[in-house]
């Protein structure tokens, strides 16, 4: 497969093959709704998806990197020596990583703003000093940098019908409505990081602070309030989903199946928090392995019918 996807994309080159596959590896071990979902589009885009998201995998990992002797500090640095790799590679220079040569190959192929990726390592910057958010307005300007942009940096590589101007909005709401999920699902797991996502003033609303979630991560032991103000986080990351949907339809018909199938496995994983009874405190929920896959099939069978109709968006020249 991943030979059939290089030779697709014409990417011949022997040493960026070796970057892009290690991409792919990462995304398969990783990142299995991204993965499933990517192997739904034309084999030809694919390695651009698996280069995006590896290199957020790889700044992500440094960021929550808890083993190395001088913490911060040396987490710091490291993020600082990735972003300089990239403005290396974006600008022509070699790549010393892998993943950074692979992404900056996307970057160029698919004329991807480099401000995009400047404001995704600011964000990943700041997870080094700010452990929680005030307001909804001070965590969309952390997922600015953290999610909207990844869903800016995927539209070229996605293609569209519309505008750039027009989808541009609704891919960055998708980015932010996953990124909101992932908060909801995971709030047990970054307590543990020393972090809170959810904004300070959704859960004051139902009585709920820092103070209240470590207990119950500590104890184990579940709390009212604490099942509403994760139940008022599903319905504001909805909200999110309601403003990425008309998206979808803007997007080259044969990306829509991949984008479709992400869109609704993510947002069954709110379904799984809710039958889990919130209790994301404590452990993670998931969707489960035979429903991805059902989910996956029917996106195979819109591919299959796509063939038949709609003319493809041309693809950029390589």
């Amino acid at each position: 497969m991943t030979r059939r996807e290089l030779d697709a994309a014409a990417i011949t080159d022997p040493a960026l093959r070796g970057a892009f596959d290690r991409c792919r590896r990462l995304n398969a071990r990783h990142g299995k709704t991204y993965f499933l979902a990517t192997r739904l589009l034309p084999a030809s885009r694919r390695p651009a998806v698996h280069a995006l998201y590896a290199f957020a995998r790889l700044a992500d990992d440094i960021v929550d990197d808890r083993t190395t002797p001088d913490g911060r500090a040396e987490r710091a640095q490291r993020l600082q020596i990735l972003s300089a790799d990239l403005r290396t590679a974006i600008n022509g220079g070699p790549g010393r990583h892998p993943v950074v040569t692979a992404v900056a190959h996307t970057a160029h192929r698919y004329r991807i703003p480099h401000s995009h990726f400047d404001d995704f390592l600011a964000s990943m910057r700041s997870d080094l000093t700010v452990t929680d958010y005030g307001t909804l307005d001070a965590l969309r300007g952390y997922m600015h940098g953290s999610a909207a942009v990844i869903g800016l940096q995927m539209l070229p590589v996605l293609g569209h019908t519309t505008p750039r101007e027009e989808a541009a909005p609704h891919a960055a709401a998708l980015g932010e409505a996953f990124q909101l999920t992932n908060f909801i699902r995971d709030v047990g797991e970054d307590l543990d990081r020393d972090r809170v996502y959810l904004p300070a003033d959704l859960l004051a609303a139902e009585g709920v602070d820092r103070a209240l979630l470590t207990w119950s991560r500590r104890t184990g032991r579940s709390d009212p309030r604490i099942t509403c103000a994760l139940r008022s986080a599903a319905a504001l990351a909805r909200r999110f989903y309601a403003r990425a949907r008309p998206g979808l339809d803007m997007l080259d018909p044969r990306s829509r199946p991949c984008v479709r199938t992400a869109f609704v496995l993510y947002g069954e994983i709110l379904d799984a928090v809710a039958r889990d009874g919130y209790a994301s405190v404590h452990r993670r929920s998931a969707v489960p392995l035979t429903r991805r896959a059902a989910v996956a099939a029917t996106g195979l069978a819109a591919i299959a019918a796509g063939r038949l109709t709609t003319p493809a968006v041309k693809e950029p020249s390589r």
